[in-house]
């Protein structure tokens, strides 16, 4: 599972690849990967130990790895790592980097500069934060996410109606209340302590895999820890690649990783982006004989309209497209015609767009073109 990249820049899927993250992302090749999601040290600035009101010590963030000569060296080291993901990504590609206080308004400023395109910031509210012992300071029960295509102009992917419908049909809002790491889903070492300072929950992993990549998709992780990144796209039927320097934590992803089992591939379909489906002008309606010229069109309050030959509509003296004569009638500045116009079968008043559904179907389906 664990290996050691090689001079040629070959595509390391599935994999954890040992070495520090700006080497090993610079050796890989130029716009070969659709989102990278980082986890990058917090240079957390601890001075001294961490004690409960009881005197225990706190388990803090007090690794090598977080460490940092000063605020320079910090941002020197987030600039390169952040250009050496930037190259790798695919023109339509995105990043996704999280991150405290002590550190994400220093990384949001330098993707920026970089060149990275800011989609969204999303606050992760923590369900069960840890408490602030010395009540000195407001407890941290957040952390922000900054969610970013890698330029301006990029086409980046964004599954709207998945992650709606993850969200039991309300549109997903840009804060999340998801629970810390614990229990049987936290990683232990061979002492029974936390394994990683900093894991994060599969939850939040899952919810940012559906949302921006597709089944299919190469997801990056620079700084790959125990591998939360990789085990839920390894579930959700997308291809991972992990770069860690530290041996105990490539040992314990590569073992985590070899006890995920990927979901049924049938099981792996979301529900997908009306914007992405195939464009069907009204008129096609009519030149298919599905409503004819003359035919009355009704609105849910009795407003009608007649159907003309070239598709478009007539009520009284309005005239234009659906969309149109539906707003003018209203009085509003936009009108969705599909759903707000409807024709008369068997005594039942059915919307157009059903219409519209059946010539979709049609055009995804190549035995009937």
């Amino acid at each position: 599972m664990t290996r050691t990249p090689k001079a040629e820049a070959v595509l390391p899927l599935n994999q954890i690849v040992a070495g520090d993250c700006i080497q090993v992302m610079n050796g890989l090749p130029e716009g070969s990967v659709d989102l990278v999601f980082a986890d990058p040290p917090y240079n957390l600035q601890l001075k001294g130990d961490l004690h409960r009101p009881d005197n225990s010590l706190v388990d803090a963030v007090d690794d090598a790895w977080d460490q940092f000569a000063s605020f320079a060296a910090y941002d020197r080291f987030t600039q390169d790592w952040l250009a050496a993901a930037r190259r790798i990504l695919k023109p339509n590609g995105a990043l996704w980097v999280i991150g405290s206080y002590h550190n994400i308004f220093r990384v949001g400023a330098a993707l920026q500069d970089q060149g990275f395109w800011v989609l969204n910031d999303v606050v992760w509210r923590k369900a069960n934060p840890m408490p602030n012992f010395r009540g000195k300071r407001l407890t941290n029960a957040h952390e922000t996410l900054i969610w970013a295509s890698r330029d301006e102009n990029s086409r980046y992917t964004f599954n709207y109606e998945a992650l709606k419908e993850l969200n039991d049909g309300v549109q997903m809002r840009s804060d999340w209340v998801i629970p810390l790491c614990t229990g049987g889903e936290r990683l232990k070492d061979a002492s029974g302590a936390k394994a990683h300072p900093t894991q994060k929950p599969e939850a939040l992993l899952h919810r940012i895999l559906i949302a921006t990549t597709n089944p299919g998709d190469v997801v990056l992780d620079p700084f790959f820890g125990t591998g939360t990144t990789g085990a839920v796209a390894k579930m959700l039927g997308r291809s991972y690649i992990g770069i860690e320097r530290e041996e105990a934590y490539r040992t314990l992803a590569a073992d985590r990783l070899d006890r995920v089992r990927p979901y049924d591939r049938s099981a792996l379909e979301t529900t997908g982006s009306k914007r992405a489906e195939p464009r069907v002008p009204f008129g096609a309606v009519v030149e298919r004989g599905m409503l004819r010229p003359g035919e009355v069109l009704t609105s849910p309050r009795g407003r009608t309209a007649r159907v003309r030959a070239d598709g478009t509509l007539i009520s009284d003296d309005t005239k234009g497209s659906i969309h149109q004569v539906g707003a003018a009638l209203e009085g509003a500045p936009s009108c969705n015609g599909w759903t707000y116009w409807h024709f008369r079968r068997d005594g039942q008043m059915i919307p157009i767009d059903i219409l519209r559904q059946q010539i979709r179907a049609e055009m995804g389906d190549p035995a009937t073109q």
